[in-house]
């Protein structure tokens, strides 16, 4: 839900724009190719177009993960600033153009849960250990704190949280969570969502297929990525408190929240791993000084508005 339903919205609105001069056929993941190798297989021209989240492959570049979300890094309004108004698009189109891509924002989930965990999460201690699915740089924090960051596919989630593969899970929020089961296989369901406070999923495209289209059909294409973006942060926020209140109410979910203490340990790692990438790769360093001085720049913004406004003005 929401994620393939993008994908199929993005091919339909095409297909009406473009009164049918270009139509999509959308794969489900692991149908054309398998999970977790669509960056390749778009370079390479095995499909012209591929859905997914930039951190996926820090494996071919790692700077593609600031594309994604950043822990404790900017929420979904700002990161789409960024991205549109702040020099973010263009960097990333730099980055992929060498691999032969065209990226593109097609969907922002907004702030995420913490994840389920199988033991609660008192001190920063009790990650030690930890087998966590996790991607991104948020999983480089959890290695940092001492567990263990694991990469699987959705449809193997469950099963390795069931069987104790993996000790915790994130995945997105409640609405996805609830349909995925998670409540049966973890005990706790920890907030706030630091590593991923707003992840962008992207639209990659052939560079050479995008390049050989007419202007006016590559235009039609970002429109619908752009429109599908407004539409998948709308859906998330729409459904994932109705999901919640499921969640507790429904299927006796325990709720914690992460103790401060751990959010400021792992604010400490966060700010380490990111210091020690920008230190030995030169283009992460080039994206992540856009980013924080973009950050930096609209957060007084947010500061004199949102800031004040939600802590007090809502009563």
């Amino acid at each position: 839900p929401i994620l393939q339903e993008s994908a199929n919205l993005v091919s339909q609105w095409i297909e009406e724009m473009s009164e049918g001069r270009m139509k999509i056929t959308v794969y489900a993941g692991g149908e054309l190719i398998p999970a977790l190798e669509g960056f390749e297989a778009v370079s390479q021209g095995v499909a012209e177009m591929g859905h997914g989240a930039s951190y996926y492959w820090a494996g071919k570049a790692a700077a593609t993960q600031f594309f994604s979300s950043v822990p404790f890094g900017m929420n979904a309004q700002q990161m789409m600033a960024w991205i549109y108004s702040g020099g973010g698009l263009e960097l990333w189109e730099e980055l992929y153009a060498p691999f032969n891509l065209v990226p593109m924002p097609v969907g922002n989930t907004g702030f995420q849960m913490g994840g389920w965990f199988n033991k609660e999460i008192n001190t920063a201690e009790d990650i030690q250990g930890l087998k966590m699915r996790i991607p991104g740089l948020g999983g480089k924090v959890i290695s940092k704190a001492g567990g263990s960051a694991i990469l699987s596919p959705l449809g193997e989630i469950y099963t390795n949280l069931e069987r104790g593969v993996i000790d915790a899970t994130e995945w997105i929020g409640p609405y996805h969570d609830h349909l995925m089961g998670f409540y049966k296989a973890a005990d706790y369901y920890y907030y706030p969502g630091w590593h991923e406070p707003a992840t962008v999923t992207e639209l990659m495209i052939n560079k050479s297929a995008f390049d050989g289209l007419p202007t006016y059909l590559q235009n039609i294409i970002r429109t619908a990525a752009a429109r599908s973006t407004h539409w998948v942060l709308s859906e998330f926020d729409a459904k994932n408190n109705e999901y919640l209140q499921k969640l507790v109410n429904e299927e006796n979910v325990k709720l914690r929240r992460f103790p401060d203490s751990v959010l400021t340990t792992l604010r400490g790692y966060s700010t380490e791993v990111i210091e020690e990438l920008i230190e030995t790769d030169a283009p992460s360093k080039k994206v992540y000084e856009s980013f924080a001085a973009f950050r930096k720049k609209v957060g007084g913004w947010t500061d004199l508005g949102e800031k004040i406004y939600y802590s007090g003005a809502l009563g």
